[in-house]
């Protein structure tokens, strides 16, 4: 029914844990919750700042195609970075799973981020 809010979940990402969704849509639009380096079964992937991005990368394709789009149709994402030295490092690993026309993005350096990893990342996307 259009206007109600949906919650996608699926166990190929890692499961919420707090009073959150992995993702809600709304219409045609699916939001993801902020995504941080933790593999499906809870376990956090420690290395550098590659494989956590990848790691985070694998996280919200698995929620997009839950919700029934994937990352071709990623309008916006917002690249939170515990230190911007890493920055092109994680940008590396950002464009191989980006196309263009690439979505639009902010990306800001933060104090602090959960679990002390090096990187979230949220996106807002088309639903197919």
């Amino acid at each position: 029914m259009e206007g109600m809010k949906d919650i996608v979940e699926t166990p190929a990402a890692p499961a919420a844990i707090g009073p959150y969704s992995q993702a809600t849509s709304f219409g045609n639009l699916v939001i993801t919750s902020g995504q941080i380096p933790l593999r499906p079964d809870g376990s956090l992937v420690e290395e550098d700042i590659a494989a956590q991005t990848r790691q985070v990368l694998d996280n919200i394709k698995a929620v997009l195609a839950a919700a029934g789009t994937d990352l071709g149709r990623v309008v916006k994402t917002t690249v939170f970075l515990a230190d911007m030295n890493e920055f092109a490092a994680m940008n590396a690993v950002y464009a191989e799973y980006f196309q263009p026309p690439y979505p639009a993005r902010s990306t800001v350096q933060v104090a602090r981020l959960p679990r002390d990893v090096r990187v979230e990342i949220e996106v807002i996307a088309e639903r197919h």
